[in-house]
């Protein structure tokens, strides 16, 4: 029987390459995004291998509804919590709205997919969560995202003691730097991306198929005995240092003459 994976996240980016890599492992994926447009070219670059839900993670009943969906389609083999995007602020200087709408995304949306996809998930399956570099190394400047991909790992850590007498395994990737058009800016601001580089140990930023090669592995048999566990997909990272950001971008804003 075809397994069905839920992405969120889907349209793009990380997203966008996990369907692509499930679909290339046999699965049939439901791709979810609050972004119409790319879901549809998902599901025009994928065909029947694809069925798609708009969603926006960070409400209860768009995500409930999402759930519901997989549910009438026989219910879910694998769950991959995506969505997510980052946000650049002093803490002393951060608005309390981004806060909260980077928290939502990131962490309550993380959440939220887990509360309502675990009930149409069959025992045995497998719950992945998208979390980050940044939820074990700290960046200046990025207090509201360091603290929600950190609330992910251990969120999924309890998950996975809660969904364990199911056989239900969950797991967190922490990516280092993608290249996607979600971090184009650091692409943009000079020496950043070299900066990330040279604080890897294999000396390159990542692609998004380096992450889907670790979501195929925790989609599949060959990790039924793995759960709780946080992988870093950062090239080594996570052993030297995150960039200086406050600085690069003030050299941005304020060239040397």
């Amino acid at each position: 029987m075809e397994r069905l994976a839920l992405v969120t996240g889907a349209a793009s980016g990380i997203g966008r390459a996990i369907t692509e890599r499930l679909v290339a492992d046999g699965m049939r994926v439901l791709a979810a995004d609050i972004d119409l447009a790319g879901l549809d070219a998902v599901r025009t670059a994928f065909g029947d291998s694809v069925v798609t839900s708009q969603c926006d993670v960070t409400s209860e009943e768009s995500v409930a509804e999402t759930c519901e969906y997989a549910s009438s389609l026989g219910g879910l083999d694998v769950v991959v919590a995506n969505a997510g995007r980052g946000a650049f602020s002093a803490i002393i200087d951060h608005p309390l709205s981004e806060w909260q709408a980077i928290l939502d995304l990131c962490l309550t949306g993380v959440f939220l997919t887990v509360k309502h996809s675990a009930p149409v998930t069959h025992d045995g399956g497998s719950i992945i969560t998208i979390a980050s570099l940044n939820a074990t190394q700290p960046s200046s400047g990025m207090s509201a995202y360091c603290a929600a991909k950190a609330g992910v790992v251990m969120l999924s850590k309890v998950a996975a003691m809660e969904l364990g007498a199911r056989g239900i395994r969950v797991n967190t990737i922490a990516p280092g730097l993608v290249e996607t058009a979600a971090t184009g800016a650091f692409f943009m601001v000079p020496g950043v991306v070299e900066e990330f580089v040279d604080n890897t140990t294999v000396g390159r930023f990542a692609q998004p198929s380096d992450v889907a090669n670790m979501a195929s592995f925790l989609a599949g048999p060959e990790s039924t005995f793995v759960s709780g566990s946080l992988f870093p997909v950062d090239g080594g990272a996570s052993t030297k240092r995150y960039p200086d950001l406050p600085a690069a971008f003030a050299r941005l804003a304020s060239p040397a003459e």
